[in-house]
């Protein structure tokens, strides 16, 4: 049995789902590192779930002199009170009822599954963007929606049944940070709903997976015999760069113009990556700078960054020094 929620979200079975708080809070683990697992945690205690332990990574020395920066998550849970774990097994000296994971960023150990079933919020329709970049992934593949699934965790990556869904769509343009904040925001509300009573039987995955790799600081850079509309949806990841003279130069909001390019460059003649104003050519179509940040510097209009660089003839972007 498949019944609808509000807010476009999807439960599965047939258990009675009650008012939050209305069977009491669960003793729950909370497995998290990043920011975007913050809010989840937040909404669990809000509920009145009892969290019993906070799982999260070790503190990571600062670049510069010898003190160490915690995890977002830690810095949450000191926040509110709740005692924090480096090591996934000190969940077993809890009396946790039931795990919940949130972009943990680790496996969790089958020995540690076996001792407590684990549920786990992640943000993308599954079995499409199993893995670590699923909002990447996502706009990079020109996605016109996303969504959060709750999920059964299992050992292997995200293969799980799902206990709950909620479809989001990708807005034209957005950019990976704002989607990212609204997936959470109604990832944190399904999950509560979800643990707010008796949990619904879970369904199986269906459909074909596909695998959100991460993505290194050098897949950001771009490729300018890429087409355009591809390089938009790079930069919309909100880390897009080139260089420029042999400095590197971020692309913080440009347009793809792929109606009107001329020839497999999009350009003419004119070699991929160079620049006609704030005009860039490229594999196929063109890509207008709308907002740049040098090296060192604030981000700023192209226009301005333009009239400082004072680009040559020919002068290309990514092009060696």
């Amino acid at each position: 049995m498949r019944r609808q929620w509000h807010g476009g979200a999807t439960a599965y079975g047939d258990a009675p789902m009650t008012a939050a708080g209305s069977t009491g809070g669960r003793r729950l683990a909370y497995l998290g590192t990043p920011e975007t697992a913050v809010p989840p945690l937040q909404a669990l205690v809000e509920a009145g779930h009892d969290v019993r332990i906070v799982v999260t990574r070790a503190d990571r020395r600062r670049a510069r002199g010898p003190a160490s920066s915690p995890s977002p998550v830690k810095e949450a849970a000191a926040s509110l009170g709740l005692p924090v774990a480096h090591d996934v097994d000190a969940i077993l000296d809890t009396d946790a009822e039931l795990g919940v994971v949130v972009a943990y960023g680790r496996l969790v150990p089958e020995r540690v599954l076996d001792a407590l079933p684990m549920l786990n919020l992640h943000f993308s329709l599954l079995p499409r963007w199993r893995g670590a970049a699923p909002v990447e992934r996502a706009i990079l593949a020109g996605d016109d929606e996303t969504g959060a699934c709750v999920m059964a965790l299992e050992p292997t990556l995200d293969t799980g049944p799902i206990y709950a869904r909620a479809v989001v769509p990708i807005e034209p343009g957005e950019h990976a940070g704002p989607l990212r904040r609204r997936l959470v925001e109604v990832g944190s509300r399904l999950l509560v709903e979800v643990l707010s009573g008796p949990l619904p039987d879970p369904v199986p995955q269906v459909g074909e997976p596909t695998y959100a790799k991460k993505l290194s600081a050098a897949d950001f850079e771009l490729d300018w015999s890429r087409p355009a509309d591809e390089l938009g949806r790079m930069v919309r990841l909100d880390r897009a760069w080139t260089t420029w003279r042999g400095r590197r130069l971020k692309v913080v909001e440009a347009d793809a113009i792929t109606a009107h390019g001329a020839g497999g460059a999009g350009g003419g003649d004119a070699a991929v990556g160079t620049l006609a104003g704030d005009v860039v050519v490229t594999g196929r179509g063109l890509l207008r700078l709308v907002v740049v940040q040098p090296e060192g510097r604030a981000p700023m209009p192209a226009g301005t960054w333009l009239r400082g660089a004072r680009p040559q003839p020919g002068e290309r972007l990514g092009a060696p020094r």
